[in-house]
């Protein structure tokens, strides 16, 4: 059945708003605009909505950060002025409001992040799905938009070709990671073929490769290096530090920390062709008091004994015999000294698709203000398409909700001056 077709009671006269991508930034969109009395109709490629959404609320889901505002912008990085606008119309408080809105508590972990109480994605996107049907939003699954014909967007689904006319459109893609959940770069081409300006996608919150010794694969890999330092040097020579939990694999390195510092270190390996980074293994200790602890008589104790007996455990030893020789090993001065300043180099991201999330994307000169689309007025972007990042800890997710509620805004905005609303 033609879904825009009149009935024979009533003719809908409400302008249209065709929305494409059912994460985050496409549903909340979707809220905006149903909350404004505009008909929404929203598509996905995907079986079922918010895929991504669910996989990232497997290990509790962080929806935002209680840092102070002024902070919490800068994690946008040089993106911070485009973001500023988004995120100031729906910050974390506007977050944590919607969410109790629809029933889900949440609260504060001990680093500032922001949890559901239930620490599970499923029992929001289900409250939040069951509220758009309430609101009049209708979905349509398993719909891969395809481009334009003519005025109309066009979608491949199991029926068929389809074709929708829309009043305007707002596209919320994602990114180019997780392909299997739908997060996939398909309409890169699709956007560059009208002549959008678009950055490279590349990995943010990824993984890096380093060469490990089999030594350090078999014993060690899945093994996580908890409370560390981790210190690198950007391309422009803006040195990074931070603290937290890195996670060894047998290809290199995973977790938080080397998340938080992705963007620095991926840079510099796409200018200089590799990165190293210094990790202080034992930043609650000097380098005089370790030296004092490694200069304590060994005896006949072997060396990973001796080390044990001063705190430094075997994943710590073993890292250090990943960059010091067999003599270096025996000189304290130089274990002290490496403790506190292991040098890795790393000299690739992990693949894409294993990212957690993309930048690059819609550059933020081909749209307005609104985000909309100088080339096709009328359409507008949202979500991880644009060309920004952020570090996990409910940033990502924070500005996803922002723009996506900020460009359904613009479209209410536009359909005005259109006089179509």
């Amino acid at each position: 059945m033609n879904q825009h077709a009149p009935s024979s009671q009533s003719v809908d006269t409400r302008p249209l708003v065709a929305i494409i991508g059912g994460g985050p930034a496409g549903l909340i969109a979707a809220e905006t605009l149903a909350d404004a009395g505009i008909n929404v109709e929203l598509f996905d490629a995907m079986p079922s909505l918010g895929r991504k959404f669910l996989m990232a609320g497997r290990g509790g889901l962080n929806i935002t950060h209680t840092e102070p505002f002024e902070d919490f912008i800068t994690r946008y990085g040089e993106r911070s002025a485009q973001m500023l606008p988004m995120l100031q119309n729906f910050d974390a408080n506007h977050l944590r409001l919607w969410a109790a809105n629809l029933g889900i508590e949440t609260f504060v972990g001990s680093s500032g992040r922001v949890f559901p109480r239930e620490m599970k994605a499923a029992p929001l996107l289900r409250a939040w799905l069951h509220r758009l049907r309430a609101q009049g939003v209708r979905f349509h699954v398993r719909h891969r938009w395809t481009g334009w014909e003519q005025q109309q967007l066009t979608f491949e689904t199991p029926e068929g070709v389809r074709s929708v006319r829309a009043d305007a459109t707002l596209l919320a893609l994602g990114g180019g990671s997780w392909a299997k959940l739908g997060s996939d770069g398909a309409w890169y081409p699709l956007l560059e073929a009208v002549g959008v300006l678009l950055q490279p996608l590349r990995p943010a919150n990824c993984g890096f490769i380093t060469d490990w010794s089999e030594l350090m694969q078999s014993r060690h890999a899945g093994e996580p290096l908890k409370g560390v330092m981790l210190s690198c040097t950007d391309p422009q020579g803006k040195h990074w530090q931070q603290k937290g939990e890195l996670m060894l694999t047998r290809y290199g390195l995973e977790g938080g920390l080397i998340y938080a510092l992705s963007a620095p270190i991926r840079d510099t390996i796409e200018t200089q062709g590799s990165a190293v980074i210094t990790i202080d293994l034992i930043p609650d200790r000097s380098e005089q008091q370790l030296l004092k602890a490694l200069s304590k008589p060994r005896g006949s104790r072997s060396l990973s004994n001796h080390l044990r007996r001063q705190g430094i455990k075997s994943i710590q030893t073993d890292l250090l015999r990943e960059v010091l020789s067999a003599e270096q090993m025996q000189d304290m001065a130089q274990l002290a000294s490496t403790l506190k300043s292991l040098p890795l180099t790393l000299t690739a991201t992990r693949p894409m698709d294993e990212a957690i999330s993309t930048t690059g994307g819609v550059d933020f000169s081909a749209m307005t203000e609104d985000l909309m689309l100088n080339k096709r007025p009328g359409t507008f972007c949202a979500g991880e398409m644009l060309d920004w990042e952020a570090p996990t800890g409910g940033y990502l997710l924070t500005a996803c909700f922002a723009s996506g509620h900020h460009a359904a805004k613009g479209v209410m905005k536009w359909l005005a001056a259109e006089n179509r609303l």
